[in-house]
């Protein structure tokens, strides 16, 4: 592990179950007594931010704020509009969209929370910027094989539910129980249910059920959180949705494998923005013996991909091996510059490569 880990159990399935030790980062809770001293710091993400980016994000702002620290929220991309409803989202900065100013507010950063990612790449054009800065970066992330290179400060588990959870670790865990205000309750819940699918995945330990107590005794109101969330959304996207499952899903029942190949047509007749395709890919999980589902978007400027699996196949070395990606044990990405026909055609033989293993 990286610095702190917390006394929480084991996140998903048996082969997901180990930790990262990171020698290079300094323990985490070393910043607990420098908490009570106001400093200018920025809160970061990873591109395109989802409810667990987002979610992480905003609970640290408003945890921070109490001690009287001045923070920024930036993300490096835009993020989807069903997002917005989050306390302070308004308040995030877009990097693309506001260079001058997020950069202006970078450069006078004591510290830097990088939040929901392990490797700077994954801030798309904001990396150069993060790497050129020296002040403190501190890392709260639950991906594998972490870049502690590029930090100085933090911990790394993959034995968490959540980004979210994490935060709501080192709240409790820095003696600051009595600071989880109903918006800092929100927006952890948020990341939580998202990235534990409503506690439905393996990821659901004992203590996020906990955790969810905990945020409903300090006032939470889940039922607005999760309307929020998964009714939230326009008439296009659920259209989209049915076009996707009805004509661009293959099922191959022989490799127990889904394949959904989303052309950009279908994304301008759909009007499909930022956001709207979160969630497509588990859809395939729900057919009997189905082991590995797999969603391939044709974005401008390349093909990105998605993989979801149940029980023993490695998402995170699939993504790794075959599509420059990563992840999480049951849930990965990945991205190409292939053309749409040429990775989709990578994918057949990279299933057929895997037939043992998805049997």
């Amino acid at each position: 592990m990286c610095g702190f880990m917390g006394s929480r159990g084991p996140q998903s399935s048996v082969s997901e179950q180990i930790d990262y030790f990171c020698p290079l980062l300094k323990p985490i809770q070393d910043i607990y007594p420098q908490l009570s001293q106001p400093r200018n710091i920025v809160i970061t993400m990873h591109q395109k931010p989802d409810a667990d980016a987002m979610g992480s994000s905003l609970g640290l702002f408003h945890f921070l704020k109490q001690f009287g620290h001045r923070v920024t929220v930036i993300s490096p991309t835009n993020w989807a509009t069903w997002l917005n409803w989050m306390p302070c989202c308004k308040e995030v900065l877009d990097y693309e969209f506001q260079k001058q100013k997020a950069e202006s507010v970078l450069d006078g950063a004591d510290w830097i929370f990088c939040l929901d990612f392990n490797m700077l790449d994954r801030t798309k054009n904001m990396q150069q910027k993060l790497v050129s800065l020296n002040c403190t970066k501190i890392l709260i992330d639950h991906h594998r094989e972490p870049e502690v290179e590029s930090f100085d400060y933090g911990f790394s588990s993959t034995l968490k539910s959540s980004t979210c959870e994490m935060v709501y670790d080192f709240i409790v865990e820095s003696g600051n129980r009595d600071k989880i205000t109903p918006q800092v309750a929100q927006c952890i819940y948020a990341g939580v249910i998202a990235d534990t699918g409503s506690f439905r995945f393996p990821s659901t330990t004992a203590d996020v059920h906990r955790l969810a107590a905990h945020l409903k005794d300090k006032g939470l109101e889940h039922a607005y959180v999760h309307e929020a969330l998964y009714d939230n959304f326009l008439e296009n996207r659920l259209r989209f949705t049915g076009q996707v499952l009805l004509h661009r899903m293959d099922i191959y029942y022989e490799y127990n494998t889904v394949l959904m190949a989303v052309p950009k047509s279908d994304l301008i007749k759909f009007e499909i923005k930022t956001g709207d395709t979160e969630g497509l890919v588990n859809y395939p999980l729900s057919i009997q013996g189905i082991k590995l589902a797999a969603l391939v978007i044709d974005r401008d400027e390349e093909r990105k991909w998605s993989f979801r699996s149940k029980g023993d196949f490695d998402c995170n070395t699939f993504a790794r091996k075959y599509f420059n990606g990563g992840g999480h044990y049951n849930a990965a990405g990945g991205r190409t510059t292939d053309s749409l026909e040429r990775t989709v055609q990578k994918f057949i033989d990279a299933m057929k490569e895997n037939e043992l293993i998805l049997q």
